[in-house]
């Protein structure tokens, strides 16, 4: 599996965070997602990324330690959880995200690798974080 952990400071309040973290719809949109449905206690997300057009079908999980955590229920990944954590800190609350994922051997190549995965979904995560720093 690969990793990728994105970690910021930001001057909200931990439940002021949270909420914003919680409207999934507008939250994964801060990503740069091209589209977000969100249905019952899933969602999909569309992206285009390069030459390839992402669809992942992801299903919301209940978890005490994190504001929110979805895995891929369809797409791309043979295997994908995110996970969202904050924590108070002295002058707000500190916010990481871990993606943890396994690339479908069919989708490895020379144009679509763990390394292009990777740098995407760093740029999205701190577009998240850049709209929190909003708050």
């Amino acid at each position: 599996m690969e990793t990728v952990t994105v970690a910021r400071d930001v001057e909200a309040s931990p439940e002021r965070v949270r909420e914003a973290i919680s409207d999934v719809e507008s939250f994964m949109l801060a990503a740069g997602f091209d589209e977000v449905h969100v249905e019952g206690d899933g969602f999909r997300l569309v992206n285009q990324v390069g030459l390839f057009e992402i669809e992942l079908d992801l299903v919301v999980e209940d978890r005490a330690d994190a504001a929110l955590a979805y895995r891929q229920r369809d797409g791309i990944f043979r295997e994908m959880e995110t996970v969202y954590t904050v924590e108070e800190t002295a002058d707000g609350t500190r916010v990481e995200a871990t993606t943890e994922y396994a690339l479908a051997a069919k989708l490895v190549g020379p144009v679509f690798d763990g390394t292009v995965v990777k740098r995407q979904r760093r740029k999205e995560l701190n577009a998240q974080f850049d709209a929190l720093e909003e708050l």
